[in-house]
């Protein structure tokens, strides 16, 4: 085999064994920029807390938020009080690079570290969220000729 062809080979393998275990060489948090929008218009000021199983954070859209990195996805809960509310799961993703890089440099076993630190997955680094409008709530409102109960 010729001498450059193999160099060649030999650099892509340390490349993509370099790309494996996340854990060792990436970082298990990352910052999440968020946005509410409302009938095609961004909403400022809007509470949104974001969720996985490896914590709960919270923020006011627009803005950005430092999340820990997890296998399983991100519940989005935001709401402004009076103008409206979301609720949306964004997955992560485990990137290709990532986990060629794990099987080269070990096998598989840098995966499986991986998903237990999350450091391998990303979740999208902007979340849109599409607010629903509040629908007033009449129930709370004192009908004429109801009377209060106490139980």
């Amino acid at each position: 085999m010729n001498h450059k062809l193999k160099t060649v080979m030999l650099a892509c393998v340390a490349a993509a064994a370099l790309q494996g275990c996340a854990t060792v060489f990436d970082t298990n948090e990352q910052e999440i920029a968020v946005r509410a929008v409302l009938d095609h218009r961004e909403v400022g000021g809007v509470g949104c807390v974001l969720s996985n199983k490896a914590g709960r954070w919270f923020v006011m859209a627009p803005g950005r938020v430092t999340v820990r990195k997890s296998v399983y996805p991100l519940v989005v809960d935001c709401k402004k009080e009076g103008v409206g509310a979301a609720s949306e799961t964004v997955d992560s993703h485990f990137g290709i690079i990532k986990l060629v890089g794990n099987f080269v440099a070990s096998g598989g076993w840098g995966y499986l570290v991986d998903r237990d630190s999350g450091a391998g997955f990303d979740y999208p680094v902007t979340l849109t969220v599409l607010m629903r409008r509040a629908v007033p709530n009449t129930q709370d409102e004192e009908q004429p000729g109801a009377s209060n109960q106490v139980y």
